[in-house]
């Protein structure tokens, strides 16, 4: 039991360090550009280990020097209520959960009509893995806010457990705390990953379009907020539709957007 005790208040010990060392950090950012964050030098040795080059271009800008236009443009796209929630938008979340739930039962649906009236030339079990296959959602919508994927890339894993989820909730709220909303997304805008080795608004800006992110227009920029959840996806594909058509639709949100 006095083993059992130990170890316990190991835990709870280093547990409490690490948040002490994260309210530290966060603190220190008030003042001081982050460097470079867990998600980047992730993204970044994946790359090298794969193609063996070093790919990583980031060039910090202050906010003044980042277009209205670009924070405008991925409020509206990411984080509506950015200026008015505390971290988490829990209506989001639950817009988010609804959303994936419907998906996963429409891709339920098309499994079972796979199996129940398989194709012409095949047999039972190919027809049961085409269902199987049919039944996986194409892609988890997230409901997170620009905080929480601050967060996340500034300290943590890409894994989805319970405790990072958790460890996610706890740095949010201390960014909330600490830090201002313009510095937040100060931080988040030089940081976010646009590309192969492309971070942070000005790196995507010249990339892009071969012009500051001071200069960007509004349909620029939405472009690039649109580019968000599957940059590398979208940096292949620069004449995809729905690139295009989501674009304008920002464009057109961005008026009624209120800036930190």
């Amino acid at each position: 039991m006095k083993a059992f005790l130990r170890l316990l208040l190991l835990v709870v010990l280093s547990g409490l360090s690490l948040q002490l060392y994260f309210v530290g950090r966060i603190a220190l950012m008030a003042a001081v550009n982050p460097e470079s964050t867990a998600f980047e030098r992730s993204a970044v040795y994946s790359v090298f280990t794969t193609t063996g080059s070093l790919k990583w271009h980031q060039q910090w800008v202050p906010y003044d020097s980042i277009s209205d236009n670009l924070k405008r443009a991925v409020i509206a796209s990411e984080d509506a209520s950015f200026v008015e929630h505390d971290g988490v938008d829990v209506e989001a979340l639950e817009k988010a959960w609804d959303k994936n739930t419907r998906e996963n039962a429409k891709a339920e649906q098309r499994a079972q009509q796979v199996i129940k009236k398989p194709d012409a030339g095949l047999n039972a079990g190919s027809s049961t893995a085409s269902g199987a296959k049919l039944a996986k959602t194409p892609k988890i919508i997230g409901g997170s806010t620009i905080t929480q994927q601050l967060a996340k890339n500034l300290f943590l894993s890409g894994e989805r457990t319970l405790l990072r989820k958790g460890q996610e909730l706890v740095l949010t709220l201390l960014l909330e705390k600490l830090l201002d909303k313009q510095r937040i997304l100060e931080i988040y805008l030089n940081s976010v990953e646009w590309g192969e080795g492309i971070f942070g608004a000005e790196a995507a800006a010249q990339h892009y379009f071969r012009k500051s992110a001071e200069k960007l227009s509004a349909y620029e920029a939405a472009r690039l907020a649109v580019m968000l959840p599957r940059p590398k996806h979208f940096e292949t594909r620069p004449q995809s539709g729905y690139l295009s058509s989501r674009a304008s639709t920002i464009a057109a949100r961005m008026g009624g957007v209120e800036l930190p």
